[in-house]
């Protein structure tokens, strides 16, 4: 038996520390085994992820690589937190969304989630944004205590009314002041991103100064950069946008005239920065959202260093699980994307998480999907206690290197911005919605050809799913950016096939025609059924194979649309291929597909399904061969 010295030596002590010269060579055998004959950075580069923005996710991060200094938690730059002890005392803010016209039935819902959990409220009102009629609010927070509740406002053109209707309550409930918290929700260019509408700064600016002035816990203006995100925006590009709505708002605040020739409020520089707060989205992209809040508040700190506060640069952030992301098909999985995305969100570090219900996209949540919402977060809190540690992915050189380049690259795209005269002159001027665009269109190609996959939607949809029914939600403001979704075109192929199915009783069909043994076969059958029931289109496969002999009769009796796909290995495709696709045209199939490389068996065949094909361009294609109106 050896006797490990006790010398406080560890067991690596006496091997070599490995360079990163060898780990690229190990690389270089490995690949060089699957037919890829590069070396050195190309093949770490054969390893890499492209993402977004330019930014490249790399095979392996060193401490060398990683950012310049990242200072202490609550300290600038604030990368690692606003504030000393993070999360650390009581968690994060869970925050819940209410939306509707009855304030009765609000308030229940507010009630509710106050006792289960929810410690602040975010209320919509206003006809815009389909919410609360303002004179309703008293009604809609009857019976919260509101020195311990935070009330968060979004009120869109009617920001001003709601919130002196908030600040009214609070002095006619006797609150004191200083116990008031809450976020008025002043966001001009915001509405404007959203609605096309141009509003005026006056009311803001003159919110500010009274919530300035006496309500010390009270902050005027928000900096929404959901209506980026929701249009389809990058994260570097949902950063830039909010940098360029800050500074704009700075600019109203501490002096400088506003766009519009508005007064200023002539704040000084931290009793502005004060005044806001920031909201950005939360995606299932766990280690992106990380980098995005931490880079949010090193990018905000270099504002206010600029503007000669660097220690009143402390962003305060609001978290929102990305509507982008949620499905209106196979909805309950959006509960492990809110899961992965609250997760994100307090781990780099923001001050408050809506976790959207996971029927968001179906109308108006019911009670137990709220319940779900909130429960999200105390899980994370209470039996995973992720805030008890202050920046946990702080240290990580992946998440460093990430938050740096992120950084970098929304600092640039805010530059942009500036250059165009600021966010209102590129807001009208065209600017931002010809950006997003862009990013929209590239990002829709990758979701077309399902390298985004997206679960229960692209990948493994369940046609025979019952849909859950949800009372219409208000309808959202129009007239600005636009909402997108990344289920929009597999959505519009699913509605394509509901028609279908309620006018005839049946979906269209497509027949699996598998050759040999389940080996052979299996891998190329389950793609190919994945990939045709995305678009709503029914795969039979039955008899689990078929040959020259059998093809004819079982696609006869399948019932298909006039397409048949042929699903086996290469070899079976060369000796069956030929026979059993004149069989399936003999029996009527007048389209016949072959899941495999593009020019196999050429002579035989129609078309071909492959991974990294076009699957929306497909199926709507074959959607229209087989008559389903679109």
């Amino acid at each position: 038996m050896t006797v490990l010295p006790d010398d406080g030596l560890s067991l690596a002590a006496e091997f070599p520390d490995a360079t990163h010269e060898q780990w690229q060579r190990l690389v270089e055998g490995v690949l060089r085994k699957s037919g890829k004959d590069v070396s050195g950075e190309a093949a770490e580069d054969a390893l890499s992820t492209k993402l977004e923005d330019g930014l490249t996710t790399r095979p392996l991060y060193t401490a060398p690589e990683t950012a310049d200094e990242t200072g202490f938690p609550g300290f600038a730059p604030f990368i690692r937190g606003g504030s000393p002890a993070g999360g650390a005392a009581a968690g994060w803010d869970v925050r819940q969304r209410y939306v509707g016209h009855d304030p009765v039935r609000v308030n229940e819902a507010v009630l509710t989630d106050l006792e289960n959990g929810v410690t602040s409220l975010w209320l919509s009102l206003g006809s815009d944004l389909g919410g609360l009629p303002v004179d309703t609010l008293p009604r809609a927070l009857d019976g919260v205590y509101l020195d311990l509740a935070p009330v968060s406002l979004d009120a869109g053109a009617e920001y001003a009314d709601a919130a002196r209707a908030l600040l009214r309550l609070y002095a006619e409930r006797q609150v004191p002041p200083e116990a008031a918290r809450a976020s008025l929700g002043a966001d001009p260019l915001g509405h404007e991103a959203r609605t096309g509408e141009v509003l005026d700064l006056t009311d803001a600016v003159a919110l500010a100064r009274e919530a300035s002035a006496h309500w010390p816990g009270v902050r005027a203006l928000l900096v929404d950069a959901l209506p980026y995100h929701e249009a389809g925006g990058s994260a570097a590009e949902e950063l830039g946008l909010s940098l360029a709505t800050g500074v704009a708002y700075l600019r109203a605040l501490t002096g400088a005239e506003t766009d519009s020739g508005t007064a200023a409020a002539g704040l000084g520089v931290d009793a502005a920065l004060g005044q806001l707060e920031f909201r950005y989205a939360a995606t299932a992209d766990q280690f992106l959202t990380i980098a995005k809040f931490r880079a949010a508040r090193r990018l905000w700190a270099r504002i206010a260093e600029a503007c000669g506060a660097p220690d009143a640069g402390a962003q305060r952030q609001h978290a929102v699980t990305s509507p982008v992301m949620m499905t209106r098909r196979d909805p309950w999985v959006n509960m492990l994307r809110t899961t992965v995305a609250c997760m994100a969100a307090g781990v780099g570090g923001a001050d408050s998480v809506t976790v959207l219900p996971f029927d968001h996209e179906l109308g108006l949540p019911d009670a137990f999907a709220r319940r779900i919402a909130r429960n999200t977060s105390t899980i994370l809190l209470e039996e995973s206690h992720l805030a008890r540690v202050i920046d946990p992915a702080g240290g990580s050189y992946y998440v460093e290197r990430l938050t740096d380049e992120l950084a970098h690259a929304a600092w640039e795209f805010f530059q942009t911005i500036e250059r165009a005269g600021g966010l209102a002159a590129a807001l009208r001027s065209g600017l931002v919605a010809d950006r997003l665009s862009a990013t929209w269109a590239e990002r829709s190609k990758r979701l077309a050809k399902r390298r985004e996959p997206i679960t229960g939607v692209s990948e493994f949809p369940l046609l025979s799913e019952k849909p859950l029914d949800r009372e219409p939600a208000p309808a959202g403001p129009a007239g600005g950016l636009p909402r997108v979704r990344r289920d929009e075109a597999y959505e519009a192929l699913r509605a394509r096939s509901d028609a279908h199915l309620a006018a005839t009783g049946n979906r269209p069909r497509i027949f699996l025609a598998a050759l040999g043994p389940a080996a052979a076969h299996t891998a190329r059958a389950t793609f190919a059924a994945n990939l045709f029931q995305a678009g709503g289109i029914e795969p039979v496969h039955d008899p689990v194979s078929v040959d020259p002999s059998t093809a004819a009769a079982a696609y006869a009796a399948s019932g298909a649309d006039g397409m048949a796909v042929l699903c086996s290995s290469d070899a079976l495709y060369e000796e069956q291929a030929e026979a059993v696709a004149a069989a399936l045209r003999g029996a009527g199939a007048t389209t016949v597909f072959l899941a495999g490389k593009p020019g196999t068996s050429a002579e035989a065949v129609d078309e071909y399904v492959f991974a990294g094909c076009d699957a929306v361009a497909v199926l709507s294609s074959v959607l229209d061969r087989m008559g389903i109106a679109s």
